[in-house]
């Protein structure tokens, strides 16, 4: 991971993922129409860990709020009725899926790897919610009901779990000489662990 990205992944963890549960009630207060609340979360999360730099964002409480919103409002205009001739267009379409490479396969099994090992060294209880929420995407109020905890014992236990996963993988990835510098953001100073 290039210093760029895990530059990015840090700021998601320290400055966007805080502000889930705010946006989710947002969302699902505004945006009923807009389909589950979940996949809106997790592709506002991949557009945001997509972008190339977060330079120009000042408030990225507000940046999340209005990602979210717009991820919203592409999912209420795509599920209106579509015709029916562009339903068989696109079927007809015969897109030949290109193969990844050994080395990317490599590659992504070795980050897979990587993952699950983050993942196992949790806290037992982070770890049991983090993966039924994360990977196997039982809704929060079953997993409450499952684990007689609340819905917001979950909620914080998810956060927590991925907040953990991402300063794990940013610490991974950071240059020898990086570990450990102290790191400025926004006026504060923060020592990395």
């Amino acid at each position: 991971m290039s210093e760029g990205r895990a530059r990015i992944v840090a700021w998601l963890g320290r400055e966007i993922l805080p502000h889930e549960a705010a946006v989710r009630v947002w969302l699902r207060r505004s945006f009923a129409a807009a389909g589950d609340v979940d996949d809106i979360i997790q592709e506002t999360y991949c557009r945001l860990a997509a972008l190339s730099t977060i330079d120009h964002i000042s408030e990225p409480r507000g940046y999340f709020f209005q990602a979210a919103r717009s991820v919203a409002l592409e999912q209420i205009r795509r599920a209106r009725v579509v015709r029916i001739e562009t339903v068989s267009e696109i079927e007809a379409l015969d897109l030949a899926l290109e193969d990844p490479s050994a080395e990317r396969i490599v590659s992504g099994r070795r980050e897979l790897e990587r993952v699950r090992k983050l993942i196992a060294a949790l806290p037992e209880r982070c770890r049991r919610i983090f993966e039924m929420r994360k990977i196997e995407g039982v809704p929060q109020r079953e997993i409450a009901r499952r684990l007689g905890v609340t819905e917001h014992v979950v909620e914080n236990e998810a956060v927590r779990g991925l907040r953990a996963i991402l300063a794990a993988m940013t610490e991974q990835d950071a240059p020898a000489g990086a570990k450990g510098r102290k790191e400025t953001t926004d006026g504060r100073t923060r020592k990395r662990r």
